[in-house]
């Protein structure tokens, strides 16, 4: 796998959690990096943490569901650091409460939906046309368990992810055709300010480790999970090395994908 020294990343959701950590990671690896949150203040320090580590950056306040708000916060990045190379899609919201969806707050149920989804999409708008010209690129789309299981009480974030596997599944096939790679890789249960306030996760005494979806990411960045483009990879549970070793093998059969399976020869959807 190559070196990333040189490459520019864009983060979303890079203030805090799982996306500052990424983002000090790549920066450690030498990309240049690019930082969008909603909050000034822990982009700055995020920024620090990259400074130190030798990497160029630039902070950039942004609401991921504002499509001209994403679109001025590419060019600022591009402007300042040059082509984006990967984009990590990290920035998210989960249901304010363990509620069945009768009881949800449908303002709040929306603005999940919208950070999750949306957001993802905003940033793919603004981004891929321009790996498409340069024929290279790579998105990571943050995503979770919670895409493949149903949950009656998060039925707003589990909602938003399914949707961004379908979404990728759906973009994959056009992305190869100019040498782009997107992987849906989930972290698994990491202890973050989200995850903390999440009532299913109060008594979770054995956390998954940030630090190795940092190097999940870096590896992706890389290049190491290419074979595995389009699909799920849960880097909480699975083993990476065996997935990357049967990568044509799960492709040939058309596996880590969310798709309508037919009930029967005869089912008029096969």
């Amino acid at each position: 796998m190559g070196s990333l020294a040189g490459q520019v990343a864009l983060i979303t959701g890079a203030g805090r959690g799982i996306g500052r950590e990424i983002a000090i990671g790549l920066a450690a690896e030498g990309m240049a990096v690019g930082l969008l949150g909603r909050t000034h203040d822990t982009l700055t320090e995020t920024l620090k943490e990259c400074f130190k580590r030798g990497s160029r950056g630039v902070a950039v306040t942004a609401d991921v569901c504002r499509p001209g708000s994403v679109r001025e916060a590419v060019r600022l990045v591009e402007r300042d650091l040059g082509p984006i190379d990967l984009l990590v899609n990290n920035a998210g919201l989960v249901d304010r409460a363990e509620v069945p969806i009768w009881e949800t707050d449908p303002n709040q149920w929306w603005q999940v939906i919208e950070t999750n989804l949306r957001g993802p999409y905003n940033l793919l708008r603004c981004v891929l046309p321009g790996m498409v010209t340069r024929r290279r690129g790579r998105v990571v789309n943050l995503n979770s368990g919670f895409a493949l299981r149903p949950d009656g009480n998060y039925t707003a974030y589990a909602t938003s992810k399914g949707a961004l596997l379908q979404l990728s599944d759906n973009m994959a096939d056009s992305l190869a055709q100019h040498d782009i790679v997107v992987l849906d890789i989930s972290p698994g249960a990491v202890a973050t300010d989200m995850t903390a306030a999440m009532p299913m996760f109060q008594d979770m005494k054995a956390w998954g480790s940030i630090p190795y979806m940092v190097a999940v990411t870096v590896d992706a960045a890389r290049g190491r999970f290419d074979g595995l483009h389009g699909r799920f990879i849960h880097a909480g549970r699975d083993d990476l090395s065996e997935l990357v070793e049967r990568a044509e093998e799960i492709r040939g059969t058309d596996a880590r994908t969310l798709r309508l399976r037919p009930y029967k020869d005869g089912d008029p959807m096969a």
